[in-house]
């Protein structure tokens, strides 16, 4: 026991249980006290619970670390820039310095990067890692709660599983950061959270500090052909429509009884709260602009049609995903500021699907648009430098020379941008918290390696180095038997 126990907290190091002097437990969690960030209002006097407030907060802990100079790389810094011969400087958890042949400080932890490539931490915009959880059993399939066609009041957070697999596997691959969603069978399929790519007993402990939730939508075949096998609405595009509509009708006056109350108590005057629920309180959310529409969406004449909706009720949709068919209306998703989550070469799996095309991702760039590379898969999220690279290639096939330090941005800054954390990460730039990649070839190449990830500036993957390449409890667990 003591043997496997020594074991357990060797892979917690990423954790803190050996490095922040925290008692974690066997998978080591973040379990300090923290704010969770999300945005709240002040209370008026009198109120005990605002609809606004995050019950779940984050406890969320970056891993101590020391002073990291990361030399001799070219940096890849996902604002535009490629720096030859490239000092990274890294301290107290942030990014505190990107410059060309700057030597190391004294007190510095050096890392020779030379012949190597550096970027920010990957960033998966849409993930079901912790939902949709590997090992893939009914007792674990929790990402679609198929009971209704708006379940906006489900949040995948009170579905992930901390021990899944996937997690270190993804780290593996470079990615420091994962936007988790429910499903899309439903128009309204719930909210989703992003979480830091580290072991935790909790999905708290994960849960990243100050990022904004999202509120998943779905349009298309999915919803129309759940509820319509079951002889209910919607069992069409329009029904579609209709229910979208119906719910941001209802969200509105729920929204303005809200309203009312505050003005009221602003006031001074006596007044009762009007009755929560929990399905209004996220659309109430998007309507304030609190909570980002990630809208999984695959045709362009649907993607116009839900641009129509959001506009008729006075929200703003972050982000189209998959959207096979982006490249149809580039021009539209830029002028209306709406990334795009897509992959390079899935399309034909059905119908919405057919007109997907390799290009897709680099027509958008090209427009102008803010594309994005995401997985939907545990097993892509590991590749998702190839996968960006493959959409590069297919780009550049048809006409569209866009640089790498262009494309970067496709698995860092852009999927940060439609998730709502840019300001926290996704570029390499003074001040962001210092989620660092080190590959060991330019990571457009398919024979490319993270060898070494940073999280918050601690190492958190060293493909060389057993003691940071954690496994969970579960794992454990297995092998053991």
């Amino acid at each position: 026991m003591k043997a496997a126990t020594a074991a357990v907290c060797v892979a917690a190091l990423l954790a803190g249980c050996a490095t922040t002097g925290t008692t974690t437990g066997s998978t080591g969690s973040n379990s300090s006290s923290a704010s969770s960030g999300q945005a709240t209002a002040a209370l008026p006097p009198g109120l005990d619970q605002d609809i606004r407030a995050d019950p779940f907060p984050s406890t969320y802990r970056p891993i101590a670390s020391g002073p990291v100079a990361i030399v001799g790389g070219t940096v890849l810094t996902a604002t535009g820039a490629r720096i030859e011969n490239g000092t990274v400087l890294i301290r107290d958890g942030k990014i505190e310095r990107v410059e060309a042949g700057l030597a190391a400080p004294a007190g510095y932890q050096v890392v020779d990067a030379q012949g190597k490539f550096v970027t920010p931490g990957v960033i998966d915009a849409h993930s079901h890692l912790g939902v949709y959880p590997s090992p893939a059993v009914p007792a674990l399939s929790d990402g679609n709660e198929v009971t209704g066609p708006n379940t906006a009041q489900v949040w995948s957070e009170h579905s992930l599983w901390p021990q899944d697999p996937g997690f270190n596997t993804a780290r593996a691959g470079g990615v420091t950061t994962l936007q988790i969603l429910p499903g899309s069978a439903n128009l309204f399929g719930g909210r989703s959270v992003t979480v830091r790519n580290v072991p935790s007993r909790t999905m708290q402990g994960m849960k990243m500090p100050g990022a904004p939730y999202g509120l998943k939508m779905a349009c298309g075949e999915n919803p129309s052909r759940v509820y319509g096998a079951r002889n209910q609405s919607p069992a069409t595009g329009m029904g579609n429509v209709a229910g979208y509509r119906a719910a941001w009708i209802a969200a509105r006056a729920y929204q303005k009884r809200w309203d009312d109350y505050r003005a009221k108590i602003g006031k001074g005057e006596k007044a009762e709260p009007p009755e929560r629920n929990l399905q209004m309180d996220t659309l109430a959310g998007v309507l304030r602009g609190d909570i980002l529409v990630q809208n999984h969406c695959y045709r362009a004449d649907e993607m116009a049609v839900m641009i129509d909706i959001a506009r008729e009720f006075g929200y703003r949709i972050s982000m189209f995903h998959h959207a096979s068919e982006a490249y149809k209306v580039a021009d539209v998703l830029a002028r209306e500021n709406i990334c795009v989550a897509t992959w390079s070469n899935w399309w034909g799996f059905k119908m919405e699907s057919f007109d997907g095309i390799e290009e897709n991702a680099g027509m958008v760039d090209a427009a102008g648009g803010c594309a994005v590379i995401h997985s939907d898969d545990e097993n892509l999220t590991q590749r998702l430098n190839q996968e960006a690279a493959a959409a590069l290639s297919a780009a550049r096939r048809g006409g569209w020379n866009i640089p790498e330090e262009q494309a970067i941005k496709w698995i860092t800054a852009n999927p940060a941008r439609a998730i709502g954390i840019i300001d926290q990460t996704g570029t390499l730039e003074a001040g962001k918290r210092a989620d660092v990649v080190i590959w060991s070839r330019d990571p457009f190449s398919i024979y490319a390696q993270a060898e070494k990830v940073y999280i918050d500036g601690a190492l958190t993957y060293d493909r060389r180095d057993p003691r940071f390449q954690p496994r969970s409890d579960f794992q454990l667990g297995t092998e053991a038997r």
